[in-house]
């Protein structure tokens, strides 16, 4: 060795070894399917839990010299003394019990030598505040040197820009002000930088893409990676955006996506609330789970009631064009209409193929009409709407159809609008984006994929589907704008119209299905629901099996059944008048949502009596006396001709299906063979020889 090499073995020798790094590579590019004969080789010989793995490329002197200066075991030691109170901090972090859970959780998989973690969150719970009490602990603790926040929009990481910055931590300072970090528009992070931002596209552009305006990075640049939206590249239906045009398709941005993932030497997190079986390949079976009907049940997030189901003649029927009838078709780009020379013999279209395929102006204007007819969107306190569109031009389409609707009693022109990449330059979008959240107008939006996610409106009590999407992930994220709640307008559930059918074809594996079924079912149904083997007929349908045989189904029946009447009651506590909640607190001993706490809290046999004896209590609820007057809803359908039916319900009521968060992982764990199998099959099936297929088959 040369003296001027012996700097770098400051604090050596180590056991036995007289180097603190040994690397070893056979020259052939990491490929994860050939993992053990491929990439280089990397040991950290300093520490006896270290385990050796492949990289993709090779650890920097900057980075090397950085692990010299510190120990993983002694920061795993200070990690483990770390206490948990300055995360529940009321003027800090302030997390919710759950979101400490699941911070706790990351934690101990990260102290047992995971490297993978998956965090499955219902939408609205969260995570961008749980990826900031983590990335804190973290670094407060050096047991990661950098950290680098994942993201797939540049708009997404803005908003989690602004949460880092509003968010104190510690002493009243936010992350941004105790450690350098690096944003956006700043992408090679510096020696003394703790956090970086980055969207996927840039990181790509720079690992893969041979980016001349900045540095390739050392595959050592960062040792955590926390990967917001962690099931990006999900869905065929969702268009791409401006951002992801320089990829081939959703199955090309995927597949650059998971390359830059592999590439970096580091502790990867996922954060999702739609797991996928993308997802659970790169992290693993989820760490911690928190679904949509937990979410509500603890308060968290509202309830949506039983889906409006529209259907029309031409829904029914579908539309059908015979042979030798001229066909317009309306440019995508422009909007012009024009005559296609080049027709098939017939032309055949169902419902899911509506304002897609085929635009026709009455099923709008039919659905709408019946949506709208006892919608003030002048009144703050009905909330606000959010309509999604197949396309640009059909967004077009319903914003004038509605302004035609509501010109007799002349509605504010801000009113209703149009939200979609085409409304405007960036800034504009922008701006319709904020007016949508903080102010009174638009009441109405009408959008295509640009709000599906990353957008936080609280006053969204209404969500109208006139396009018909295929990916379950794609439908929740959906669906997930509507589930915050909104104290300022007493929001305490959220609506659906669906006249194409999504909800229903979606409803087997959607992971949002309603806490409380029917929101006509009363109190006593669901008291008397607790000593019976058999359900009412308005909870068949989303319930778990009620024929319990051994004590652990029972248990289990009884804890759902409970369940219901918890849900029920947080939509109450949002209802109740000053005059009911003296006369709740007064025969309860406490205030409605303590009520519900100290139940959650008990053995279920405990509660089930507790609720009981409260029988004449949950009469009264039943009979409405205590609850503030609002209006009631919608209209279900009665003259309309062309509107043939508009009923509420879920799907098949023979259906049965369960949680799809608990069912997914709990095939997953069950059936590693099977996915494995599927996985080969479907994705290399050309490196199948006829004995490995016959193994296949087995």
């Amino acid at each position: 060795m040369r003296p001027e090499d012996e700097k770098y073995l400051q604090g050596g020798p180590w056991g036995s070894a007289q180097v603190p790094f040994v690397f070893a590579a056979n020259g052939r590019p990491y490929l994860k399917q050939l993992e053990t004969k491929s990439g280089i080789w990397f040991h950290d010989l300093r520490e006896s839990t270290s385990i050796p793995h492949a990289l993709s490329g090779w650890h920097s002197p900057a980075v090397l010299t950085e692990m010299l200066r510190r120990s993983d075991e002694e920061a795993a030691r200070r990690l483990a003394a770390e206490p948990w109170t300055s995360l529940t901090d009321p003027d800090g972090l302030n997390l919710r019990d759950y979101q400490l859970r699941a911070v706790k959780a990351v934690s101990t998989a990260v102290q047992n030598g995971r490297r993978h973690i998956l965090l499955s969150m219902a939408t609205g719970t969260g995570k961008t505040r749980v990826a900031l009490a983590l990335i804190y602990r973290f670094l407060k603790t050096e047991r990661f040197r950098r950290a680098l926040l994942l993201v797939d929009r540049n708009s997404l990481g803005e908003q989690a820009l602004d949460t880092f910055k509003d968010v104190k931590v510690e002493r009243g300072l936010s992350l941004p002000e105790i450690y350098g970090i690096k944003t956006l528009a700043e992408q090679s992070p510096e020696a003394d930088t703790r956090l970086q931002i980055a969207t996927v596209q840039s990181m790509t552009r720079r690992v893969l893409m041979n980016d001349r305006d900045r540095a390739m990075p050392s595959s050592g640049d960062y040792d955590l990676i926390v990967v917001d939206e962690a099931h990006r590249g999900y869905s065929p239906d969702r268009e791409m955006t401006g951002e992801e045009l320089e990829f081939r398709d959703q199955s090309d941005y995927q597949s650059k996506y998971r390359a830059v993932l592999d590439y970096f030497d580091a502790v990867k997190i996922g954060l999702t609330a739609t797991p996928t079986l993308n997802s659970v390949e790169i992290f693993g079976v989820p760490e911690f789970e928190y679904s949509y009907r937990e979410a509500v049940i603890d308060g968290a997030l509202v309830d949506h009631d039983a889906p409006h189901r529209l259907i029309t003649t031409l829904s029914s029927k579908g539309i059908h064009i015979p042979k030798g009838e001229t066909v317009t078709r309306v440019d995508p780009d422009t909007g012009q209409i024009y005559i296609d020379p080049h027709t098939p013999d017939e032309l055949n279209f169902s419902v899911d193929q509506f304002n897609k395929e085929v635009i026709a102006p009455d099923f709008n204007r039919a659905v709408l009409e019946e949506i709208f007819r006892d919608i003030d969107p002048e009144n703050p306190a009905e909330g606000k709407t959010l309509i999604f569109a197949a396309n640009n031009a059909h967004a077009d389409l319903i914003v004038d159809l509605l302004r035609k609707m509501y010109e007799p009693i002349q509605l504010d022109s801000g009113a209703i609008v149009k939200i979609t990449a085409a409304a405007g330059d960036p800034a504009t979008v922008q701006q319709l984006i904020t007016r949508f959240k903080n102010e009174r107008f638009p009441s109405v939006a009408v959008t295509v994929d640009l709000l599906t996610t990353g957008i936080d409106v609280q006053a969204i009590t209404r969500l109208v589907f006139l396009r018909c999407v295929r990916s379950r992930v794609l439908f929740e994220q959906m669906m997930g704008r509507a589930t915050r709640k909104c104290d300022a307008i007493g929001k305490d559930h959220f609506e659906i119209y669906d006249p194409v059918g999504v909800y229903d074809s979606l409803l087997p594996v959607t992971t949002m299905k309603p806490a409380v079924p029917s929101p006509k079912i009363s109190y006593g149904e669901l008291l008397d629901s607790l000593d019976r083997p058999e359900l009412p007929p308005a909870l068949t349908a989303l319930a778990p099996k009620a024929a319990a045989q051994s004590p652990e189904q029972k248990e289990a029946a009884l804890k759902y059944r409970l369940g219901l009447i918890f849900a029920k009651l947080r939509r109450t506590q949002r209802r109740l008048s000053d005059e009911g909640k003296e006369i709740f607190r007064a025969r309860a001993g406490c205030d409605l949502p303590q009520f519900v706490e100290q139940l959650k809290n008990m053995p279920p046999e405990e509660a089930k009596t507790r609720l009981l004896a409260l029988r004449k209590l949950f009469d009264k609820l039943d009979g409405g006396q205590w609850r503030v007057s609002n209006h009631s809803g919608p209209v279900l359908f009665d003259e309309n001709d062309e509107v043939t039916e508009h009923s509420r319900g879920y799907g098949n009521d023979n259906e049965s299906p369960e949680d799809y968060i608990k069912s997914f992982g709990e095939y997953v764990r069950t059936h590693l063979n099977e996915v494995a199998a599927l996985n080969i099959l479907c994705t290399r099936p050309r490196e199948l020889t006829r004995a490995e297929l016959k193994k296949l088959r087995l």
